[in-house]
């Protein structure tokens, strides 16, 4: 698992960036490990691993915070990545 920074990678940092001031952000391409099944792209930004850490998360459930990353991310973006694993937290 690799830190990525193509083009979908970097507008994922700056949306998450942006709407929850993280205090960490990372995000990982794991497409490579996808070669073959459904969803996979040659060249990756297919799969991501999302570990995010924000203080806007307090008080939420995973539900609303898988919801609220959904929602920063945009509709325009999401439909470019086939799948998004999700580790989310108020407290690093």
């Amino acid at each position: 698992m690799s830190e990525y920074v193509g083009p979908v990678a970097a507008e994922m940092r700056a949306r998450l960036e942006a709407a929850f001031a993280p205090q960490v952000l990372e995000i990982h391409d794991d497409s490579e490990k996808h070669r073959g099944h459904g969803g996979y792209r040659e060249g990756g930004e297919s799969h991501f691993n999302v570990t995010l850490v924000s203080a806007a998360f307090a008080g939420q459930s995973r539900v609303a915070r898988h919801r609220a990353v959904h929602a920063a991310l945009g509709a325009d973006l999401m439909e470019k990545i086939h799948a998004l694993a999700l580790n989310l937290s108020d407290k690093p």
